[in-house]
């Protein structure tokens, strides 16, 4: 793949134009070309300049995630009809995830490999804002929780599979641990807090448990009664 353009220098310089920087280069050249050298190149700096603005490798490829993750649409935002109920959300829902995997298909893998901001929080709707309103929006539909929370469950795994998948047959890179490591990496810092996101806090314990051995077998039993229909015929 061809190397990216320098980056235009769009303003001072501040931790959203270092993220958005870094997108682009994830973007053109993918994830493992990135490093503090190259971005700061790209902005004009030197690498350790950048440390003023995110606090090294976990900071920045965390701060990836959140912007690119941070715009899908929240369902105030979905145009999905006076008769539209949960399943045009989850429609709406799950075409807007798509069209952010093929926008950064390199910055993908990254959404989903990276440790989320709880480890019941499952990729790639790992964005608090957009599990909270995931949750708040099925529960208002008449979900009980334990539905909620299942439901929340099977939409992750099916996008996760059907995505990465997609965007690996494009060309996207996996991730590895060497990518930005330059010499001064630090613990990623973050002052986000469940109790800001009230169905979420609620739902914490139900989120937790874990049930992937019996989400596995139903997953298969759905995915051979959908070839019996087929064969069937």
């Amino acid at each position: 793949m061809g190397s990216a353009p320098e980056v235009q220098r769009r303003g001072s310089l501040d931790r959203d134009l270092v993220v958005a920087t870094a997108i682009e280069l994830v973007d053109a050249e993918g994830v493992n070309a990135l490093s503090m050298r190259r971005l700061g190149s790209a902005l004009g700096v030197e690498a350790m300049a950048l440390y003023r603005y995110v606090n090294g490798r976990e900071d920045l490829l965390e701060a990836i995630v959140e912007e690119v993750t941070k715009h899908v649409e929240r369902a105030s935002d979905m145009d999905i009809g006076p008769h539209g109920g949960w399943q045009a959300y989850l429609q709406r829902l799950a075409h807007a995830v798509r069209e952010l995997a093929f926008a950064h298909p390199q910055v993908f893998p990254l959404v989903a490999t990276r440790h989320p901001a709880a480890p019941w929080l499952r990729p790639p709707l790992r964005n608090l804002d957009v599990v909270e309103d995931f949750l708040a929006t099925l529960t208002s539909a008449g979900f009980s929780e334990d539905q909620a929370v299942t439901a929340y469950r099977a939409f992750t795994s099916f996008l996760l599979g059907q995505l990465l998948l997609t965007v690996t047959q494009r060309g996207a890179q996996a991730t590895t641990e060497e990518v930005l490591d330059e010499g001064q990496v630090t613990a990623t810092h973050s002052d986000v807090s469940i109790a800001d996101y009230p169905t979420i806090a609620r739902l914490q314990r139900k989120l937790s448990v874990d049930s992937s051995d019996e989400e596995f077998e139903v997953a298969l039993e759905q995915l051979l009664n959908r070839i019996d229909a087929a064969v069937s015929q």
